[in-house]
């Protein structure tokens, strides 16, 4: 003989659906109580939901609520094909007390023993199947129409929910792309003027509560234009590109580099405050060594003689960036200068 459910009173009912639904912050927490639910008004013993691979071609118990003897065990992974989700969908058959006499070539509903199951598709977007919804009793239960018009109700409320979950993702991701596309120079793939700006506060505070010394550079390439005229803006870019590859690998651990303008570059590195000149002296060499060389434009490589490096070092407690970068470009002027024998 069928056993006959219990159903929960109808506004009792409401009241908790309603908590479900307004309470929930993410998959899980929707899924949960929406399970509780759906067994006390089935009276199955587990209530499920499941996720498909279809590549893989397994399918996986995401959440489950078991309140008798019949456990359906969260993380389990069974072969699709032999799955009753699979022959339910393909049959069109959604509920059955008679497990044995519909699927009984089933390994999977054998080994658990089940009797009565009952599930519905959850589709989501242009009805991609994310999975299924089930209950299922090791007993024979009959399940009422209208709770088989709720489990279509939860299965549509848990959609709706992967697909908030879905685009919020979605939306984070390209809120964290377009915030690294505004603090990122768009050609060389380096840190812009707006993030040096953002950076180069927190590394003064940083040497300061440290006792360290922070020394900016600033960089700029020398007959830059000469090359642009001569190869062309597209060798000019290519230029730019190589020579900001030798750059960055040029950089130890701490170091920060970014592109302030079309030929313009800023460094700035922590130091010892002890050793100052000798650190100086051979930061800027350093620099300037990175920017020699033969550089790739393309069709061809250029010989390149070098950048005009300025490099300064910020005072103990001077925290004034537009101030230290004026000083460091005022620095690299006098270099440049200098080449030109003025």
């Amino acid at each position: 003989m069928p056993i006959a459910q219990q159903s929960l009173p109808s506004d009792k009912l409401l009241a908790q659906l309603a908590r479900a639904v307004t309470d929930n912050d993410d998959l899980e927490s929707l899924v949960r109580p929406l399970l509780e639910l759906l067994q006390a008004v089935t009276d199955l013993e587990s209530t499920y939901l499941t996720t498909i691979d279809p590549d893989a071609r397994f399918q996986h118990i995401l959440f489950a609520h078991n309140s008798h003897e019949l456990t359906i065990p969260e993380g389990l992974a069974v072969p699709w094909g032999d799955t009753l989700c699979k022959r339910a969908l393909n049959e069109g058959r959604a509920y059955t007390d008679n497990v044995a006499e519909c699927w009984g070539d089933s390994d999977a509903a054998r080994e658990l023993g089940l009797v009565t199951y009952l599930s519905v598709p959850v589709r989501v977007g242009d009805s991609e199947l994310y999975g299924t919804l089930c209950g299922a009793s090791a007993f024979r239960v009959t399940v009422s129409n209208e709770a088989k018009r709720l489990l279509d109700l939860f299965a549509t409320l848990i959609a709706r929910q992967i697909e908030r979950d879905r685009l919020l993702q979605k939306l984070r991701q390209e809120n964290t792309l377009f915030s690294s596309y505004a603090m990122t120079d768009p050609l060389t793939g380096i840190p812009n003027r707006r993030a040096l700006n953002n950076e180069l506060p927190r590394s003064l505070a940083n040497a300061s509560r440290y006792g360290e010394a922070l020394y900016i550079a600033f960089i700029d390439l020398d007959g830059f234009k000469a090359i642009n005229d001569s190869y062309g803006h597209d060798a000019g870019d290519r230029f730019l590109i190589s020579i900001t590859s030798a750059l960055a690998q040029g950089l130890r651990t701490g170091d920060y580099l970014a592109r302030v303008g079309g030929d313009e570059f800023v460094f700035f590195g922590l130091g010892s405050r002890t050793d100052a000149t000798e650190d100086e002296s051979a930061l800027r060499k350093r620099l300037e060594r990175l920017t020699i060389g033969h550089f790739d434009i393309g069709f061809q490589s250029i010989a390149y003689q070098g950048a005009s490096v300025g490099l300064i070092r910020a005072g103990e407690d001077e925290q004034d960036c537009e101030e230290l970068l004026k000083r460091a470009d005022a620095a690299m002027y006098a270099v440049k200068m200098n080449k030109r024998g003025a």
